[in-house]
């Protein structure tokens, strides 16, 4: 008896789910490897900065709504046959590509747009494998709908089997694959799962071919016409957890740190919340649940606007992504219980893509440009707030127009009163006691006041600046705002403290550098040292605000490496800071990703190289691998020393420094911070390690006993291929509460 045959036996029918639920669960979790796979195959050749992760992001957005289409566009115009051979023509295609690597021959061009390089390196190295990949989900469960399976007529089900093995596969490339293979490794092990996976599309392929068409003539009796207005209810839905989602995780990483299990963790339950929801029988279905999601919406827009406070104590993160996952769980719940009939299922998918999209293109794309902080996560809960209360207060178009225009109006004038009495919270609080009795009393309309009120609460805490900032803006980077405090001027970005000057120096012929960069820090030891003084030429990657660089003595050259623009334009702007413009005008600033750029430029020999990219404490691994090491060796002169700031409160990032020095026989101390000037408010400890080929280029230095030799713990050299950052990763260090100036 044929498989088909046996499949069309009663027992057979009840098992039809099974191959479609492993195919598309299979399905899923290589999409979510792919992803993270070749990021990071190509980072070492494309540099880490956030525009080209950005841009990778929007990269697989994009295609996954092209698969989106591409699967609507098949099922709704071809015959079952042809979208079956089609689509195994193009698995089979894919296979070309496998496995995951960088072109031969690819090199970037530092001359023209990255974000269009980074786009075609995308395309050309996994666009066909992850275009099949992202088509699956709609198209499974599509041809699903057509094989006379148990549920067949409502084969939502499916995906919530593929979010899972999306989640799954979130959680194992950090866990377990990056721990234990190199990406080489995974690479292949993925082409594996990939020819598994053609098996699996061939087999339900099969089934769907020889068990007729009895779904296609129940969906022919359908006549139902889908509405503009329910189509955009779909897309805001997806829109909402979509972005919420991408602002928690900001969040979070800017008051912890990007450790890789913490910005998991959203997406991981972004997906989550798909299982809890896509099917029938579920507690979440239940209206208490959305009145749980009202309630904690309050606090949530209270976390998101800075009402709460600019930083978030581990406990308050954690309520605060708590109530993200309910949100999300009942905005999920909303979309699966507007779903259409499975005539409609492809264009549901469609609609529901561009959603999250959406929120993608607004968080990653166009908030960097149109805010000067990070106001999206307020933004969007405006609109999860409209969605929550809709029904509660009856909103409707003319509500909200009404609503929106007396709570901006109301809004501003309660901005601009604030900031004339200084911009404090709790005349901020005030003003929106006044601004809610004030609309209450001239609208007397219940919807009305619920809109009005959302805009009058988060106005003011976006537009009124505190009183003592000095300059805010933004970049891919993050927020970078320069405050005044006790007399010193301090340049952060997030929560992390990235120099300072003092205000009586602003003025001065030759400002003493602050901070980490102090004279009595490690690495105001290693410049004011003879090594210092006598270095020739010096190279600082990571600009900060420019204080190492009035360490400079007449007649040295230095070049800075910084891979943000807008840093650059802090440290040279003397309304600001004045260590580059008062001590090195002159030294040029090489802009983009510092091993990219360093790359390119085979003359250069530095008797001094600081690497001081280890901020906002994530870990450049690129910047870290023994390939990386071997590059700034090649960029030192014979008796060139290599220093690195390495203070972070999250990762020991001393541990792979010291296997690549004993790697490549070089001598490596290390010291942290020092005790002679901790009564100076402008003093910050610091942990510096310094590197050099031969001892005795380094002995006046070290032999002042305040550096300690560095020795290897044994553990696994990084290289470009294999590095694995939770190695690294500090005791308790994502429950501790750090201090910003760490």
């Amino acid at each position: 008896m044929s498989f088909v045959n046996t499949i069309a036996t009663p027992q057979g029918v009840r098992n039809v789910a099974i191959p479609f639920t492993a195919t598309i669960f299979l399905s899923a979790g290589l999409l979510f490897f792919v992803q993270p796979l070749f990021a990071k195959i190509v980072v070492p050749a494309i540099g880490g900065s956030p525009a080209v992760w950005a841009t990778a992001m929007l990269f697989f957005q994009s295609v996954l709504l092209m698969g989106y289409l591409y699967a609507h566009l098949t099922t709704r115009y071809l015959p079952i046959k042809a979208q079956y051979v089609v689509h195994l023509a193009i698995w089979a295609l894919a296979l070309t590509f496998l496995p995951p690597s960088l072109p031969e021959g690819w090199q970037l061009d530092a001359t023209q747009p990255i974000a269009g390089q980074t786009l075609w390196l995308f395309a050309i190295g996994v666009g066909v494998p992850f275009a099949l990949l992202s088509s699956n989900a709609p198209l499974i469960q599509a041809w699903y709908a057509r094989s006379g399976g148990p549920s067949a007529n409502d084969p939502y089900f499916l995906y919530a089997a593929s979010n899972l093995g999306s989640m799954i596969a979130l959680l194992a490339f950090p866990l377990i694959a990056e721990p234990w293979f190199g990406a080489s490794s995974i690479a292949v092990g993925f082409a594996y799962g990939f020819v598994a996976l053609g098996a699996g599309l061939a087999i339900c392929g099969g089934l769907l071919i020889g068990g007729g068409a009895q779904a296609t003539r129940q969906d022919a009796s359908d006549s139902s016409i889908l509405k503009l207005t329910t189509m955009l209810h779909w897309g805001v839905l997806a829109f909402v957890p979509s972005s919420l989602m991408l602002a928690v995780t900001t969040r979070v990483t800017t008051d912890i740190g990007a450790v890789p299990l913490v910005w998991v963790i959203p997406l991981g339950l972004y997906l989550l919340s798909f299982v809890f929801t896509f099917r029938q029988n579920t507690v979440f279905a239940s209206p208490w649940f959305r009145r749980l999601a009202q309630m904690v919406s309050l606090p949530m827009i209270a976390m998101m606007s800075g009402l709460a406070g600019v930083y978030l104590s581990p406990s308050k993160l954690g309520m605060m992504v708590l109530f993200f996952l309910i949100i999300t769980v009942w905005a999920h719940r909303a979309l699966y219980e507007l779903r259409p009939s499975s005539k409609h299922l492809t264009v549901f998918y469609v609609v529901m893509s561009l959603g999250g999209a959406a929120g993608g293109l607004f968080n990653s794309i166009l908030a960097p440009v149109l805010f000067s902080g990070q106001v999206e996560g307020a933004l969007t809960m405006i609109v999860a707030l409209l969605l929550l209360f809709s029904k509660a207060f009856g909103l409707q178009w003319k509500s909200l127009v009404r609503g929106s225009a007396w709570g901006l109006l109301i809004g501003l004038a309660m901005s601009g009163a604030a900031a004339w009495k200084g911009g404090s919270l709790e005349d901020v609080i005030l003003m929106i006691g006044i601004g809610v009795t004030l609309l209450a009393v001239a609208t007397r309309r219940v919807d009305v006041i619920a809109v009005g009120t959302m805009l009058t609460i988060v106005l003011p805490i976006l537009i009124v600046a505190p009183i003592n900032r000095v300059f805010s803006d933004r970049s891919f980077f993050g927020v970078h705002q320069v405050y005044d405090r006790d007399g010193i001027r301090t340049y952060s970005n997030g929560t992390t403290i990235h120099g300072a000057q003092r205000l009586a120096d602003l003025d001065a012929a030759r400002p003493t550098p602050l901070s980490y960069y102090h004279p009595a820090a490690p690495m105001g030891q290693v410049m004011r040292s003879d090594l210092g003084l006598s270095a020739e030429k010096i190279g600082i990657v990571g600009l900060g605000v420019g204080a190492l660089t009035c360490y400079a003595s007449e007649g040295q050259d230095w070049h800075l490496y910084e891979i943000d623009a807008l840093v650059d334009q802090v440290a040279r702007d003397p309304e600001l800071f004045t260590f580059v413009s008062t001590c090195a005008p002159d030294a040029p600033t090489h802009l983009g990703d510092a091993r990219v750029v360093l790359e390119g430029q085979d003359g250069l020999k530095f008797d001094i190289l600081v690497i001081d990219a280890y901020s906002s404490d994530s870990v450049p691994v690129h910047l870290t691998t023994l390939e990386a090491m071997e590059l700034y060796l090649d960029r030192l002169t014979p008796d060139g020393v290599l220093i690195f700031h390495i203070s972070n409160r999250y990762y020991d990032v001393g541990l792979p420094l010291a296997r690549s020095a004993q790697e490549l026989g070089l001598h490596a101390w290390r010291q942290f911070g020092s005790h002679d000037a901790s009564d100076d408010p402008g003093y910050e400890r610091s942990d510096v390690a310094l590197i050099s080929r031969e001892p005795d280029a380094v002995a006046a230095l070290v032999g002042l006993g305040v550096w300690e030799k560095m020795q290897t713990d044994g553990g696994d050299v990084w290289t470009d291929d294999k590095a694995n950052p939770l190695s690294i990763l500090k005791p308790g260090a994502l429950w501790k509460r750090p201090d910003p100036s760490d």
